[in-house]
């Protein structure tokens, strides 16, 4: 296979990834219609149709899944034998792909990231911050950062630590509203409402056996967790948050705990993950082995420390 059908198998393989021209030239470092043209060459030279085109999405013929299946087989071996290569050397690198949450890798990885490319000067890093559920293998990701139960059987996982959620506000509002004493309280105060939690407009507390759901009044509701910590710091209201996100305020006194005797929930794992099925190459390696290193003690000084493995 020549440099030109490579670069066609590439394009082909990025399309049915991201689901658009678009994505795929974004991932690759092209134009979309680089790519639309490379997957044009790839048909003629095949002589069938592999993709559908629509205005909204673009996916895989019958013919193009049976293709790609065996494409991204064999590319896969390709890229492991690589890896498994390089792994020999003392040194990583090449290109290293990492998948992290969006607001948590921002605050929390980004800062760090020179740290990381300063100790590795051989390694190249793209890092990818998003929320969405992203695929490490089909997306082709070396490396990822989890928050939550890790479902996906295809990947293992390290433990960074054990994060959990509670309630905070800042002292100018709860000096002029009052302090919760119990859940019962929190309907007569104004909250924060994030619509991407999944009980929402509810939250959840827990002390011993009891339990009480409570049906928050949402003086503001967003979808963005950096606008709710935001809000709660300019006192609008009580928050449901998670430590990594308002460790810093807690620690200087912008945010106090609300009802710190009851639990929000029983706690999110944080992991470092990659997929179990290949050889961790020495860039894959360093980077997990980075990333334990400086959580070691989480920074936001409010979490256990993680569990040894």
């Amino acid at each position: 296979m020549n440099g030109v059908e490579t670069d066609q198998v590439q394009a082909f393989l990025a399309v049915l990834a991201t689901g658009s021209f678009t994505a795929a030239g974004r991932q690759l470092g092209r134009d979309g219609s680089v790519i639309s043209r490379r997957i044009a060459e790839l048909e003629t030279r095949l002589g069938i149709r592999l993709l559908e085109r629509s205005t909204r999405r673009v996916s895989a013929t019958e013919a193009g899944t049976r293709y790609r299946d065996r494409v991204r087989e064999a590319w896969d071996i390709m890229r492991d034998a690589e890896d498994e290569a390089r792994s020999q050397a003392a040194t990583p690198r090449g290109l290293l792909r990492i998948s992290l949450p969006a607001g948590f890798g921002r605050m929390w990885i980004a800062p760090r990231m020179p740290e990381f490319l300063a100790r590795y000067p051989s390694l190249d890093v793209e890092c990818t911050y998003t929320d969405r559920y992203v695929d490490l293998i089909e997306e082709r990701f070396d490396v990822g950062v989890r928050i939550g139960k890790l479902e996906d059987s295809r990947l293992v996982a390290r433990p960074l630590a054990t994060m959990r959620r509670l309630l905070c506000a800042s002292p100018d509002y709860l000096a002029a509203r009052g302090r919760p004493t119990k859940p019962e309280d929190l309907m007569r105060h104004e909250c924060i409402g994030f619509s991407r939690l999944s009980t929402h407009p509810v939250w959840h507390l827990k002390r011993d056996d009891m339990h009480r759901a409570i049906r928050i009044n949402a003086r503001m509701t967003t979808d963005e967790i950096d606008a709710v910590l935001h809000a709660a710091r300019a006192g609008v209201g009580i928050m449901y948050g998670t430590d990594w996100l308002v460790g810093r305020e807690l620690q200087s006194g912008e945010l106090v705990q609300v009802l710190p005797g009851w639990k929000v929930d029983a706690g999110e794992q944080l992991s470092v993950v990659r997929a179990s099925s290949k050889h961790a190459a020495a860039k894959t390696r360093a980077f997990i082995d980075w990333v334990v290193q400086s959580f070691e003690t989480p920074p936001w000084g409010t979490t256990r420390r993680r569990r040894a493995k």
